[in-house]
């Protein structure tokens, strides 16, 4: 590793000392070394992660970058190229483990259905009679006792294990999904054991969405679709059997975006139209409240009038003659 700076040797150390790292930890690691933006700097960045693979491919290792196919989160790590089961997880799980561990990502990927996940009991019910080692002599295959003895009490302790170590996760509370060291060891295993991949970014479905047509085999990841559909020109269909697609985080954003932009409707303002029933109460209060006013305006024109008349008023020489009583 002539090539190979103390900066190269420091990210492969922190990737083989932690395991997998997100993408924004690698990058924050890669700027803490370099004194660069990985932002503005993606060139030399990738430039950093094309050394190190041209050293670590002497040794049959990569350091390769996948996604989460359950959150959608990009991951980097080293990686064994071996296919050897045994040689990928190390000494630390005993060759009932490692068949125990097959057995589960088998039966999580081949649910027809891409749920990416199975329930804990269903793994700890998985059967190892498929898990056979070849004998040297004769060429016949048998089960060994070992994997015969393995115990739900050893699948509990060695599914904790697997989880701790990455190699298998809990998406959800009760269930038993791939990890992302599987993501990142298990790519060509996917291929050579015909795991459907996405249409769209030619990786592994093991947690996708599929086409509502049951005779369509098209499966896409929710973070692919989300990226694809999110442009407006592209027609929201399958591109295997041009069946409409249900994307409901697209549908979503486009509710948001039509809310936001507004549709014509006229908006009712509870603040307003409280405004506006008080104002209409006050008005009809007005005229009852002016109608003495009114009356007193009446009456006094007609004095006025009345005051204004030469031709004498019935009552009011009797009104005379009463105060001139009064005298």
């Amino acid at each position: 590793m002539a090539e190979l700076s103390w900066k190269h040797h420091t990210l492969i150390q922190a990737l083989m000392s932690s395991g997998p790292l997100k993408e924004s930890e690698l990058l924050s690691i890669f700027g803490c070394i370099t004194g660069k933006n990985p932002g503005s700097h993606q060139q030399l960045f990738n430039e950093y992660l094309r050394k190190i693979n041209k050293e670590l491919a002497y040794v049959q290792f990569e350091l390769r970058g996948c996604r989460n196919q359950y959150d959608g989160s990009v991951y980097y790590g080293v990686v064994n190229n071996v296919a050897d089961e045994q040689s990928k997880l190390g000494t630390k799980y005993s060759v009932p483990q490692i068949a125990f561990y097959k057995a589960v990502i088998e039966a999580i990927v081949q649910d027809a259905t891409a749920q990416g996940c199975i329930s804990n009991i269903e793994a700890l019910n998985v059967s190892l009679d498929n898990q056979t080692v070849q004998e040297s002599q004769g060429g016949q295959s048998h089960i060994p006792s070992a994997l015969k003895n393995f115990s739900i009490y050893q699948k509990e302790k060695t599914l904790k294990d697997l989880v701790q170590d990455r190699w298998l996760s809990a998406p959800t509370n009760g269930n038993i999904g791939l990890g992302v060291r599987s993501f990142l060891d298990l790519r060509s295993w996917f291929r050579n054991n015909d795991v459907p991949s996405c249409n769209i970014c030619n990786e592994a479905g093991v947690k996708a969405d599929l086409c509502r047509n049951e005779g369509c085999t098209v499966r896409m990841h929710s973070y692919c679709l989300k990226k694809k559909f999110s442009q407006r020109k592209v027609d929201r269909a399958c591109p295997g059997c041009g069946t409409e697609w249900q994307c409901p985080e697209a549908n979503a954003a486009e509710a948001a975006a039509t809310e936001e932009a507004g549709c014509g409707t006229e908006w009712q303002c509870p603040e307003e139209n409280a405004a506006e029933a008080a104002d209409g109460s006050t008005q009809n209060q007005v005229p009852s409240a002016s109608y003495p006013k009114k009356r007193r305006l009446r009456s006094f024109k007609v004095e006025e009038d009345v005051s204004q008349t030469s031709e004498p008023v019935p009552d009011a020489g009797k009104r005379v003659r009463r105060s001139d009583r009064l005298r």
